[in-house]
């Protein structure tokens, strides 16, 4: 896309740039690039005002040649090497599909060489929109997205984000509290918990959550019976090892995620412990696999497709000059009972 515009006279008038005009007009570049490129996805009002400010301007159009621009979205992970990635891809890749999208997936793997090289792929595909799925940017990269102005979701964010993005979560405290509850409905009094990344907020709220149920059924909370885990198998294995090390192991775990859930079931079964005859078993996600473990995996379905699906619609909303619905959401997570708890045993 051209960046020059020349009047007809008096030689030629100075750059004009589709940041400059995005930045007058209050919208994204991917909007104007809309607009320039003839484009139907953008709200009238928003498509006139840019029209108004590309003849204030002089701004010479390009003749378009086909497929010159293609409609991205750009979703980044910190890692993919989860199910839990898998799962929203899924959900951004549908709403994407559908509105004719196409979407370029990246790990960043927490390196700032590696943002940085994100972040010179995004300046020359001229992506749509961004949905981040990691807060762990440095600083020069939040301020180069923003200067870029391009229309950024955050999903599940670690903390209050650092760019002023609208964000889509779930209820991780309302999850939480409810693994707990359920345990504490069997009969359990002992109760294991294997915590997520403590600078992250999901695992801050799952924490929260879990203390909440004591605490509301009256069960004294013990520090000695939470352990630190980073969301992976390894750590749920060697937590529930660390839990089962105590003078007092719990009859119960709520592991913060399926995978240090599955982590902790290979534990007990080393030390020839049965779940959930011996010890009870609930783990936080809902990933498609955890129906299928032996035993069957109780645990919190947060809705991982739907968060996918939710930040690509309102990432596309944006980026028509659209209004969204609310700038935080956080969609409902819920129990799922299947057959890794029961009663304590003697209970």
């Amino acid at each position: 896309m051209s960046t020059e515009s020349r009047g007809t006279k008096g030689g030629a008038r100075p750059k004009v740039t589709i940041t400059a005009i995005a930045r007058e007009a209050g919208v994204s570049v991917p909007t104007v690039s809309r607009v320039v490129n003839g484009r139907s996805d953008v709200a009238p009002a928003t498509r006139a005002r840019v029209e108004d400010l590309l003849r204030v301007h002089g701004y010479r159009r390009r003749q378009r040649v086909p497929g010159d621009h293609a409609a991205l979205v750009d979703l980044v992970f910190n890692d993919l090497d989860s199910p839990w990635a898998v799962e929203i891809i899924r959900g951004v890749e549908e709403v994407a599909h559908q509105d004719g999208v196409g979407t370029v997936v990246s790990a960043i793997h927490g390196r700032a060489g590696s943002a940085r090289q994100w972040l010179k792929n995004l300046r020359a595909r001229a992506s749509d929109g961004v949905i981040l799925v990691t807060s762990v940017l440095e600083p020069v990269v939040h301020e180069e997205l923003r200067r870029l102005n391009v229309p950024i979701v955050v999903v599940d964010p670690a903390g209050s984000p650092a760019l002023d993005a609208p964000t889509v979560g779930a209820t991780n405290w309302a999850g939480g509290m409810a693994a707990t509850e359920h345990l504490l409905s069997l009969g359990h009094r002992r109760i294991g918990l294997i915590a997520g990344p403590p600078r992250l907020l999901c695992s801050r709220a799952r924490l929260d959550g879990h203390r909440a149920a004591l605490e509301a059924a009256g069960v004294p909370f013990d520090p000695a019976l939470v352990v630190q885990g980073d969301f992976y198998h390894e750590s749920g294995f060697h937590g529930c090892v660390q839990l089962m090390d105590a003078d007092a192991p719990p009859t119960a775990v709520f592991a913060s995620s399926d995978q240090m859930a599955l982590g902790a079931i290979e534990a007990l079964r080393r030390r020839g412990l049965r779940v959930p005859e011996d010890v009870s078993i609930v783990g936080f996600d809902d990933l498609p696999e955890v129906r299928w473990s032996a035993p069957p995996l109780t645990t919190v379905r947060q809705p991982l497709s739907d968060m996918g699906k939710l930040a690509a619609r309102t990432v596309l909303r944006q980026a028509r000059g659209e209004e969204i619905e609310s700038p935080r959401v956080e969609l409902a997570t819920q129990l799922v009972v299947r057959s890794s708890t029961a009663p304590p045993a003697g209970g």
